[in-house]
């Protein structure tokens, strides 16, 4: 009998241990299937660490993690039944739709989105909505760890450096250094500075960011102070990007272009962000002795690390659930039918080279044609482009055509004139955006994006918008939207900037310099879909 009960005892011990080890089992085995469904998102992450923009990358997993470690101390360990892990059964399930638009539309970077979103619900269904709810802190954080959308990292790039050319040019003035500024291009007199995109000061924005996130979420004073802690990253960036530029102005006026070089790589990287960081401790500093409850600076910041080690173990305590073995079959059938649909073939493009583009428009001739900088045809990063100027007897200015087709619209994109004028000097007077249809007698609807530019006293009529295979769009951002359908729907990613150019005269009205712009126009969109293709057109 005792021999019987010893059996028992055996067998329910190691029925007991099994049970302990299911959970982590459980929640291993969907960590291995999240990384195989969203490994685009995890590639696309790899890459763009090694931009230096986004170098710090690899950090932010890991201080997210601490994050929620030290979150997870205040969380007693529950023993008990958790019945409201279901919401988080639903964002993973999210999680795995946005991740497969994303496989399907072949844009790694929605992928990576889905990942953090896959993360949360991994909490909700681990810890139960009422508990895993609040450790949003450190999901939210893994956002810095994303590159942006092309579209916004060319706005605010473009933005960043304009503002801390402007500044750094006033404190250049400010030493009493005579100093000019066109565009990106400060001009010293005998040197000529280029304010690159790489002297943005991305590469300080995000880090900081993500430093005075963390410095926020630490900090326990009162929470306006958190939102200026939050906020002010930005401005801080800009003015140590803007001293940046300014000293390297006044080295090279004092000591020639060779300093440039020097001085731009010693205050590039930790230095410019250890000032950085000095700045923010600095601010929550002057804050803390305004306030009426005093503390020092080392109260108000929460540093304690101990008792780590404890809440990683704590995974141990992770029990199956049906919401957990439920995700987890979620994620292995979608692996298994991922593995086993068929791939879409790529597809074969018919167009004509832009090479082809006619030497003659109706009554426009080609008079010139034009090639673009190294440095800007490697940032515009087209598959095929076309710059030429023509000419018609009929008119006194020459009109310019530029097109730049991309076959994959997901691997960086067109560039908007609205981000690239500025860098050149121009400033847009002007913009509107008709449909010029009716104008040229043309059947459908051109929406296009009719800009006013000027530089000094010199003007310019430009007309432009984005040429794509499943619609035809002024709006950069409706452009993406449009890119997002076609690679989902019909697989197809190429598209096009169009845009025309013509000087206007000192004494002609506008409606001249339009009426010459659509003469050439009209012709151009009569053959345009031979180099640039477009659905409605097969």
């Amino acid at each position: 009998m005792a021999e019987t009960m010893n059996t028992r005892g055996a067998v329910s011990s190691r029925l007991g241990a099994a049970s302990d080890w299911a959970g982590p089992a459980l929640l291993l085995g969907n960590m291995l299937l999240a990384i195989f469904v969203f490994n685009d998102g995890f590639e696309a992450l790899l890459t763009a660490w090694q931009v230096a923009e986004y170098s710090h990358g690899p950090l932010i997993p890991m201080l997210s993690g601490l994050l929620f470690l030290r979150q997870l101390k205040t969380v007693p360990v529950n023993t008990g039944p958790v019945d409201d892990r279901w919401p988080g059964v639903a964002v993973m399930a999210f999680s795995v739709v946005l991740g497969l638009f994303g496989k399907i539309a072949q844009i790694p970077d929605v992928v990576a989105y889905a990942i953090i979103v896959w993360i949360a619900g991994m909490l909700l269904v681990s810890f139960g909505w009422k508990t895993g709810r609040h450790f949003w802190p450190g999901v939210l954080h893994l956002v810095f760890m994303l590159p942006l959308p092309g579209l916004l990292y060319w706005k605010v790039s473009i933005f960043l450096r304009s503002v801390s050319s402007e500044f750094g040019v006033w404190l250049v003035q400010a030493a009493n250094v005579p100093v000019y500024l066109d565009g990106n291009i400060i001009d010293l007199g005998v040197y000529k500075l280029h304010v690159a995109d790489a002297c943005s000061g991305l590469r300080y924005l995000f880090p900081i960011m993500s430093f005075s996130y963390i410095f926020a979420t630490l900090y326990k004073g009162p929470t306006w102070h958190k939102v200026v802690l939050l906020l002010s990253a930005a401005p801080i960036t800009v003015i140590m990007n803007s001293v940046r530029i300014g000293i390297i102005g006044v080295m090279v006026d004092a000591y020639g272009i060779d300093w440039a070089i020097g001085i731009s790589h010693f205050m590039e990287g930790w230095v410019i962000f250890i000032v950085c960081v000095m700045m923010l401790f600095g601010l929550a500093q002057i804050m803390l002795m305004l306030q009426k409850q005093k503390m020092s600076l080392s109260e108000a910041l929460d540093l304690d690390t101990t008792g780590l080690k404890p809440q990683i173990m704590r995974v141990r305590n992770v029990r199956p659930s049906a919401a957990m073995m439920s995700v987890t079959a979620m994620f292995a059938v979608v692996a298994i039918a991922w593995t086993a649909a068929p791939q879409r073939d790529a597809r074969v493009i018919d167009r004509q080279p832009l090479a082809l583009f006619p030497y003659g428009v109706e009554e426009w001739t080609r008079s010139s044609m034009q090639r673009l900088d190294p440095q800007i045809e490697v940032a515009l990063g087209a598959d095929d482009y076309y710059m030429a100027e023509y000419r018609s007897e009929a008119h006194a200015m020459p009109a310019d055509v530029f097109i730049a087709w991309y076959a994959d619209q997901t691997k960086g994109g067109i560039h908007s004139p609205e981000v690239c004028l500025p860098a050149g000097g121009w400033e847009i007077a002007e913009l509107t955006r008709p449909d010029l249809a009716s104008s040229i007698q043309m059947v459908g609807t051109l929406p296009v994006n009719r800009a006013i530019i000027e530089k000094g006293n010199a003007q310019m009529l430009v007309y432009y918008w984005f040429e794509q295979y499943g619609g035809r769009t002024a709006r950069d951002f409706e452009a993406k939207v449009n890119l997002l359908v076609d690679s989902f729907l019909l697989g197809r990613s190429d598209g096009a900037l169009v845009r025309l150019t013509t000087p206007i005269m000192e004494n002609e009205t506008m409606a001249e310099a339009d009426a010459r712009l659509q003469s050439l126009l009209k012709p151009t969109m009569g053959i345009l879909e031979r180099y640039v293709p477009r659905a409605d057109a097969e």
